[in-house]
Parts: C-alpha cells; structure tokens; sequence
C-alpha cells in the first residue's frame, strides 16, 4: 500500500497501522492535549482575557444615555462632523456608540484613573479595535458591552474598525485621548 494511491481495499481502516503512523497520531495527541491545558492556563492565569459584562439592550435606549453622558461632559468638538469630545471623571460610566461609519463620541480620559466603557452597535457588528495596544472587542447590536479600562499611557490612540461593514469600512476610524 503507497500513500498516493487509494488502497485497493476500500475498508482502510481494517488494515493495521503503520509504526510511523501510531507515533504520528500519538504525538499529534499529546500536542493537542498540551495545547488544550495551555488554553486553560492562559484563560487564568495569562491576564490577556478581557474582563467584559454584557447585556441585552434596546439600542434607543443605550443611544438616549450615551446622548445624555456627551451632552454632560462634552468640551469641544473636532473634525468636520463635529463629534464631541468628552471628558468624563474618574469612575464614571463612559458611553461609545458603533455606526455606520463612525465612533462615536471621542474619548478623552485621565492616565491612571479607571473608567466602565460602555460600547454598542446601532446597525452592524462592528470591530472595536484599540490602536496601537490592539485591544480587540467585537461589538454586536442589541448587546451592551462594559469594560473597566484604566489607561496607563498617555498619547492619541486610533479606534478602528476590524469587522467588515460595508462600503465605509475603511473611514470608520475613532479616537481616543488619554491626558
């Protein structure tokens, strides 16, 4: 028997088994198993997992008080559509909205102050991607997702879009400002 060419015994897996492919199989098998507990390790004890809640929500509702939330704490506006920057206190609920092609409101937070981000999409599942830390949510309508961020850096970080979404996909670009 070769192993380019079909056995001529189409019942393959009544013929005993090759010494090289026990050894084969065995060692995939151990592999797997080593990369199944390393799974479960990384979940523990990596501290690269997200702690996330997430919640059903009604997407006027969650736009009425992200609507409220930039109305309280906006301090200017930038670019041509004029999106507010907010600049919230420390502890305090932060809201951003994902859609159609943009991130919305701009994010303009303390270095070492923690903050609960509150993230959904009105339209589409939408990839929130922080640039360049690469911190990677994706975030679903109808479903609220909280994070509790404490930057540690200051600078202008990119939020970018890393679900497809349609033929605005590549401006759907956001900000965020950490003082």
């Amino acid at each position: 028997m070769t192993a380019i060419l079909p056995p001529s015994d189409r019942l393959w897996w009544k013929h005993p088994m090759d010494r090289q492919e026990t050894i084969w199989i065995i060692i995939s098998f151990i592999w797997c198993m080593v990369m199944f507990a390393m799974m479960v390790g990384w979940h523990f004890f990596g501290k690269q997992n997200l702690a996330t809640e997430t919640y059903k929500v009604d997407p006027a509702a969650f736009a009425e008080r992200a609507e409220a939330f930039a109305k309280k704490y906006t301090v200017r506006t930038e670019t041509e559509q004029e999106v507010p920057v907010v600049a919230p206190p420390e502890g305090s609920d932060v809201y951003m909205i994902g859609r159609l092609w943009n991130w919305w409101p701009i994010l303009e937070l303390e270095k070492g102050k923690t903050y609960k981000l509150h993230m959904t999409s009105m339209d589409y599942n939408h990839g929130f991607s922080l640039q360049p830390i690469n911190l990677n949510i994706q975030v679903v309508p109808g479903y609220e997702h909280v994070i509790k961020v404490t930057p540690n850096e200051s600078g202008t970080y990119a939020i970018v879009c890393n679900e497809f979404c349609g033929i605005g996909h590549h401006e759907m670009v956001g900000r965020l400002y950490v003082k």
